[in-house]
């Protein structure tokens, strides 16, 4: 995967070039902090392959690539602090380091500076980027809500779970490659291809996210383990083992689901029913299933199948990780 050690590289010069200098330093060091440990950097990267896939300038794309950068770390700040989470990417999330007034503030700064990252593009670009720059914003955040709504409702639907990941995840990606193919000059049709390649292969990266949560090691992915079953998150994994789980497993995934404790006899508990309804495997299907749609709209993108090779490999590359 030499190509994306290439393209983080590129993305962490970057990052670093436009790192805060700014005061007050309660507010920027924060802000530093949560894009200095950028993980994979996937979304800005998605920004540039989707570029060069129809011949675009790198200098071009590279602000709009920190815009999603930017906009996607917001969200996780806020995300966090939602979920009362103590660990994003192995570190410290910023809300348990500075408290969440900060963390409010950081992700709110980062979120003005993305819109400032395509101030550069010429008017009836930056138009086009901005438009769908904040719908992806207006539907993630529905997404969101959709996220906090399942926690307590008791009739959550596998088409409400893809809805919400969808909203919340899959658009996220797909904008990042749309928005880089129209900085290249690509046609309307080959962006919204490559939109839908995107979304599809969002969809399956957040199904693996859900999968990792439980089925993952916690080392590697950086994250408290099973913290969506401390969160009563109704996932995939849950509404799989609800279709297919007896009468009594039913009762008690009820049972602990109705409740959010730190008790380890819950995670014990829910992920033995899982385990035995075979869910892990299930779920690694359906993940399968959705990079294969992504790969149908992929195939029929115009241009030459040489360049749309990494795409692919990105794809395999997710669906493979530990973290």
């Amino acid at each position: 995967m030499e190509f994306i050690d290439r393209y983080q590289e590129i993305v962490a010069k970057a990052i670093e070039k436009h790192s805060f200098k700014n005061k007050p330093t309660e507010l920027y060091e924060p802000m530093n902090y949560i894009i200095s440990h950028g993980g994979k950097r996937l979304r800005p990267i998605m920004v540039l392959m989707a570029n060069e896939l129809f011949g675009g300038e790198i200098e071009k794309a590279m602000k709009p690539a920190l815009a999603i950068e930017f906009f996607h770390n917001f969200t996780l700040i806020h995300d966090d602090i939602m979920d009362e989470a103590p660990l994003r990417r192995g570190k410290p999330t910023i809300h348990t380091l500075h408290g969440i007034n900060i963390g409010i503030l950081s992700g709110d700064a980062l979120l003005i500076k993305a819109y400032q990252f395509f101030e550069d593009l010429e008017p009836k670009l930056f138009k086009e980027c901005i438009k769908i720059f904040s719908e992806t914003g207006a539907v993630l955040c529905e997404g969101q809500q959709m996220d906090v709504n399942f926690e307590t409702m008791e009739n959550v639907t596998y088409d409400d779970y893809i809805e919400m990941i969808t909203n919340k995840t899959g658009v996220l990606s797909a904008a990042s490659f749309q928005i880089g193919a129209l900085i290249a000059g690509a046609k309307k049709e080959d962006a919204e291809l490559l939109y839908n390649f995107g979304k599809h292969i969002g969809i399956a990266f957040q199904i693996m996210d859900d999968y990792l949560d439980v089925f993952g090691n916690v080392e590697q992915f950086g994250k408290k383990h099973a913290g969506d079953i401390y969160e009563n998150k109704k996932t995939v994994l849950y509404l799989l083992a609800m279709e297919h789980a007896n009468e009594a497993e039913k009762k008690e995934l009820d049972f602990w689901y109705s409740k959010k404790t730190e008790n380890v006899d819950k995670i014990y508990s829910v992920e033995k029913i899982f385990r035995r309804n075979k869910v892990d495997e299930k779920v690694l299907r359906l993940i399968q299933k959705h990079n294969e749609i992504g790969h149908d709209f992929l195939k029929q993108i115009d241009a030459p199948e040489e360049k749309k090779k990494p795409f692919m490999e990105l794809a395999n590359y997710l669906l493979r990780r530990n973290s």
